[in-house]
This record gives C-alpha cells, structure tokens and sequence, in this order.
C-alpha cells in the first residue's frame, strides 16, 4: 500500500474513531490497547526501513515519545469513564477536543524544532507519533476504568 493511500486509510479509521467516542461507547479492553499497538507498530517498522538515522534522531524520536505518551495522557484524563448497563462506557468532552488542538499544536512545534535540528524526515514516522499518543490515552483511561470496579465491556461479536 502506498504512504498516501495508508495515511488516508489511518485517518479514516481516526475520524471514525473519534465520531463514536464523542457520542459514547463500550470501552473494551481489546478496542483501547490494540489499535494503538498497531498504529506504534507500524511506525516502528517504518523506522526499521530509514536509512541514516542518526542518534541525535533517535534522542530526538524519544523525547518525542515522552511527550506523545504525556499529552495522550494528559487527553486521556478529559475523557468521561462511567457505568451503563453494568459494564464501563467512554466518552470524549469537550476538553478532549480542546486538549487534541493544544496537543497538535505542541507536537507540531516539536516536530519543527526538531526538523531546524536536523532530526531526518525518515525518523518522523506519522504512524508511531499517533500510536504512541493514543497509548498515553489509553494508559490514562484504563487505569482509571481499572480504578472504578467495574468490568470493561465484553467483546463485540463480530458477524
């Protein structure tokens, strides 16, 4: 697959996403760990193709990955964890979306700060920065899910 075509294909799944979190869900522990995995793994395996990364990249790639997991944290944290129907539901607020902007924004000044430094283009896989931003989410939201006694939803049954 093309680097256009998978970037359109991950931000179709993101909108989805996103859509269906602001109206509400189940929170599973399947759907909150695994699409973050995947998006990280797919960015590591980006890496794995750069060629001529340097360790001032690498310096670069995990300050970059403090700050992802912090800020998908710190997004995590605005995010409404409650009990319907006896199993633990999710919901993006409006803080959510506010904390997203602010987080791009400082992620993206980031990325310029790192670029002027001469962090190689190679070493900024779009993949492994969502991936690793949506694992702070995820570690926020299900450690306070874990906090609340009440059982995460049960897997969707798929057809």
């Amino acid at each position: 697959m093309h680097g256009w075509m998978l970037g359109v294909v991950i931000a179709a799944v993101a909108v989805i996403v996103v859509i269906k979190r602001l109206r509400g869900e189940p929170l599973n522990a399947r759907d909150l760990l695994i699409p973050p995995a995947i998006l990280t793994g797919i960015g590591i395996v980006s890496l794995t193709k750069a060629h001529g990364l340097t360790a001032a990249d690498f310096v670069w790639m995990g300050a970059g990955a403090v700050l992802g997991v912090a800020l998908g944290a710190v997004r995590g944290a605005t995010i409404t964890v409650f009990e319907k129907d006896g199993v633990l539901w999710q919901r993006y607020t409006a803080r959510t979306f506010a904390v997203m902007v602010v987080s791009f924004a400082i992620m993206a000044g980031f990325g310029l700060l790192a670029a002027k430094a001469g962090m190689h283009e190679e070493a900024r896989p779009t993949q492994l920065t969502l991936g690793i931003s949506f694992l702070g989410e995820a570690l926020a939201v299900g450690l306070r899910a874990l906090g609340t006694g009440v059982p995460f939803a049960p897997e969707r049954k798929s057809s």
